[in-house]
């Protein structure tokens, strides 16, 4: 299944609050790709800070063409949604 999401807000230096197309919604912490290879300049809080979500794919991005899928950040957020 294809998960889009539709709302996104900063919430800490690797975190973001996530609200997807379906409704789920919760946190994803994204520590273990910031600041690593092509993410390298997210770990500045302004670069990081710039994300938004791609229009077309449903997917979070940054400037210059950087995404992340939204499939396992709905695993991730799925598995800690309360109930």
């Amino acid at each position: 299944m294809r998960h889009t999401i539709a709302a996104v807000e900063v919430r800490g230096p690797c975190q973001v609050g996530i609200r997807f197309a379906d409704g789920t919604e919760g946190e994803a912490d994204l520590s273990d790709i910031v600041g690593k290879c092509v993410f390298k300049h997210l770990e500045r809080p302004e670069e990081f800070a710039r994300v938004g979500i791609d229009p077309e794919s449903g997917t979070l991005c940054w400037p210059g063409g950087f995404d992340i899928a939204p499939d396992a950040l709905y695993r991730e957020v799925a598995a800690i949604r309360p109930g």
